[in-house]
């Protein structure tokens, strides 16, 4: 059984939901990183999403886009982020580690030499931004030769027919992008979020995580009531970028900011189907 599949069944079994933190690899420098996992993994991570530094991330807000300059400054690579995993990996063999980039460094490296890497090093599942599962055939086949789940976004406008294709091609969970935006972008429509996630689940029986827009403690926990996982990026990486000059005050800024959503989360959450009563279906 999968990391990825071990750690969501686990959390189900206790009445939990996943709460997945993302961060830049090499932001502000290559040797925050490894400590950072460890630290978000003791304060409450169930998951850890690894970004790839690119140059051009199109999914990307201004947050992490600035957190990409700053790990390329370092000449953070695709190489530098799976040995980052694998020292991971040297005292943490059961949290999933999934990684998000895209397509131009996996082009450049070689599928197949990715998926190989990334599975001798301990790296569970990758979300490929730019690349849609009809051109994915040769990356998808590397993957599943080696055991890593591809995860593909699904978004606020994405209709069923192509949901169903979409969730056809994915393993471990579902990523639905809650957002029309980028990451950082405007303030969510719990509302929508609920209808869109009942939506998906009409044609998938894998978890499903939501990301973009949560920034706090009461977003999480209100996102946790209808997802099975809770993905939080430019809000982590704000506490990141917030202490770059001084970064052995990383680790409990970013910490400070998972308790808090883990506390929340496990709360006892409100009913699923109260978005829509309070805000109604438009708002």
């Amino acid at each position: 059984m999968s990391r990825i599949k071990a750690c969501f069944e686990a959390l189900k079994a206790a009445n939990k939901k996943a709460l997945i933190p993302f961060v830049t690899a090499g932001d502000p420098n290559p040797g925050v990183t490894v400590p950072l996992m460890h630290a978000m993994v003791e304060a409450g991570a169930d998951l850890l999403e690894l970004g790839v530094p690119f140059s051009d991330p199109m999914a990307e807000g201004l947050i992490i886009q600035k957190a990409c300059e700053r790990a390329l400054e370092h000449g953070t690579s695709l190489r530098d982020v799976l040995a980052m995993v694998g020292e991971f990996r040297q005292t943490n063999s059961t949290t999933p580690v999934v990684l998000m980039g895209y397509m131009n460094p996996l082009e450049v490296m070689g599928y197949q030499a990715f998926a190989t890497a990334a599975a001798e090093v301990g790296v569970d599942g990758l979300i490929t931004v730019d690349m849609p599962p009809e051109e994915a055939g040769g990356l998808l086949a590397a993957l599943k030769g080696v055991a890593i789940d591809p995860i593909f976004l699904l978004a606020p406008t994405t209709i069923d027919k192509r949901i169903a294709k979409i969730c056809a091609e994915t393993s471990g969970f579902v990523y639905y992008v809650s957002l029309k935006g980028v990451t950082g972008a405007a303030n969510l429509d719990l509302a929508s979020v609920e209808a869109k996630v009942a939506q998906i689940r009409q044609h998938t029986d894998l978890p499903i995580g939501v990301g973009f827009g949560i920034r706090d403690a009461e977003t999480a926990q209100r996102v946790a009531a209808v997802a099975d996982a809770v993905v939080v990026g430019s809000a982590v990486v704000n506490r990141v970028a917030d202490n770059a000059e001084s970064p052995e005050k990383i680790n409990e800024a970013v910490a400070a900011l998972l308790r808090e959503m883990r506390v929340a989360m496990d709360a006892d959450p409100p009913k699923a189907g109260w978005f829509a009563r309070l805000f109604g279906a438009g708002h």
